[in-house]
């Protein structure tokens, strides 16, 4: 059966441009997901350490690689967001947050806050050695 022309369409994402709170809400998802995969490095990492010497070593020098810092950097910042943006949901659900202003301010605060927590744990991480 032909689509009339004079139908309307129903609305998709093109339709759409992204607003901080989306971009931000699927965000929020990714670090989830990326949260769940270091998480997953971080007990491979635990398990080498318990086995012994030689898988510890293997472990440990893909950890200290280019790759595997990259890898920890963004667990790390994607740890930062979730708790960031985890705090302003709790906002919303004691009913705070919701004018649009306000969720354009604090949304900038959770990219902020994450990336300076981010920077601030590495550089005291480093600094410690």
């Amino acid at each position: 059966m032909p689509q009339s022309s004079n139908r309307p369409m129903s609305p998709h994402l093109q339709v759409y441009r992204p607003q901080i709170t989306s971009v931000l809400s699927i965000g929020h998802r990714a670090c989830g997901v990326a949260l769940a995969a270091g998480t997953l490095l971080l007990a491979w990492y635990l398990l080498a350490a318990a086995s012994g010497p030689e898988a510890f070593a293997v472990a440990h020098g893909f950890i200290s690689s280019i790759i595997g810092r990259v890898l920890l950097f963004g667990w790390s910042f994607a740890l930062f967001y979730h708790l960031s943006n985890g705090i302003r949901h709790l906002a919303w659900d004691l009913g705070y947050g919701f004018e649009i202003e306000t969720l354009t301010q604090t949304g900038f605060a959770v990219v902020l806050s994450a990336s300076l927590l981010t920077l601030v744990a590495w550089v005291a991480a480093y600094l410690a050695r």
